[in-house]
């Protein structure tokens, strides 16, 4: 069982967060306070790497800016049975009484085919693998982050199968609103610049985001946190004020230069943390995307395949 904390209101640095305003939404119990901070994934892909290349003249740089960092461990079609797995990590964090951060990545069609395509093979074996996902946290405290960029990638997918995917992400949404009652689950909303607030907020009622905590901006993005603020706080006035959101700050410390494939120049931005410090309606900065996993065989990631980590990809975003 999870363990109740007390210090709600002192601020935690680093991998650790203070107390988001509690504002009731969805069903969801409030997993931060039932933990003392987030999970660090040790076996992430810059942990994995660092353990290995001890003696690589830039492993201790990597491991104390990246590796033990708190930041999203992604469960797709890699990641076998996936209620084991699911269960196993949040498990693992319920012992450590910290809080997880899961990103599900396998809608049909993801990412319009493009570096990170792939996803479940029908929308049958997606709500299979969605609600063992949601099985797979059950009672434990958890943050999750549905799907990203399936709403916002919309537009590519076909007429007819529109309805479907907008079925299929609503149905996710039950899933975890029904079956992970202590988890504050956000349904990705894009960017800052991506879609207008007005059409994100009419796509995230199609899935009826009401039953959970809210929504995410920038996911595997570089925008200022400033922006995603305005573009978030824009969605949430669309919505009706019914919303809070989170920011993915891994990589946004230099901004965006209009590139979203390894771009050159951008730098680690806010660890995670709790983000009302910013505005009240932002839960929490999180670093969604693992920064030194590159976005795919471009820009400055030409010939490293998508998800995979590269300690120069990494370096550079820690001198920016």
């Amino acid at each position: 069982m999870s363990r109740l904390r007390t210090s709600l209101s002192v601020l935690l640095v680093s991998a650790a967060l203070s107390t988001p305003s509690a504002v009731a939404l969805g069903n969801a119990g409030d997993p931060v306070s039932m933990t003392s901070g987030f999970y660090v994934d040790p076996a992430s892909n810059p942990a994995v790497w660092a353990r290995a290349n001890p003696s690589h003249p830039d492993a201790a740089l990597i491991r104390s800016r990246i590796a033990e960092q708190a930041g999203g461990r992604w469960f797709g079609n890699w990641s076998g049975d996936i209620k084991a797995a699911v269960t196993a990590y949040t498990s693992a964090a319920d012992a450590a009484g910290k809080l997880p951060i899961l990103v599900a990545y396998n809608i049909p069609g993801r990412d319009c085919g493009s570096h990170s395509g792939g996803g479940a093979g029908s929308p049958a074996a997606y709500r299979t693998w969605i609600s063992a996902f949601a099985a797979g946290i059950g009672n434990r405290p958890a943050v999750v982050v549905i799907e990203p960029d399936a709403l916002a990638q919309l537009d590519c997918v076909p007429a007819a199968e529109k309805k479907t995917r907008t079925d299929l992400l609503r149905y996710a949404v039950n899933e975890l609103a029904a079956k992970a009652p202590n988890t504050w689950a956000y349904m990705d909303g894009g960017n800052a610049t991506w879609i207008d607030a007005a059409e994100m907020a009419r796509r995230l009622q199609l899935v009826e985001v009401g039953k959970i905590r809210g929504f995410a901006l920038n996911t595997s993005n570089y925008y200022p946190t400033a922006d995603s603020v305005t573009k978030g706080n824009a969605i949430r006035g669309a919505l009706g004020g019914n919303a809070q959101f989170v920011v993915d700050t891994s990589r946004n410390g230099n901004g965006s230069n209009s590139q979203w494939c390894n771009p050159a120049g951008r730098k680690l931005g806010e660890t995670s943390r709790d983000g009302t410090h910013l505005s009240a309606t932002l839960d929490l900065l999180l670093w969604l995307k693992v920064p030194g996993d590159s976005d795919g065989n471009c820009g400055i990631g030409t010939g490293i395949p998508a998800g995979t980590f590269s300690p120069v990809l990494a370096k550079s975003l820690i001198t920016g």
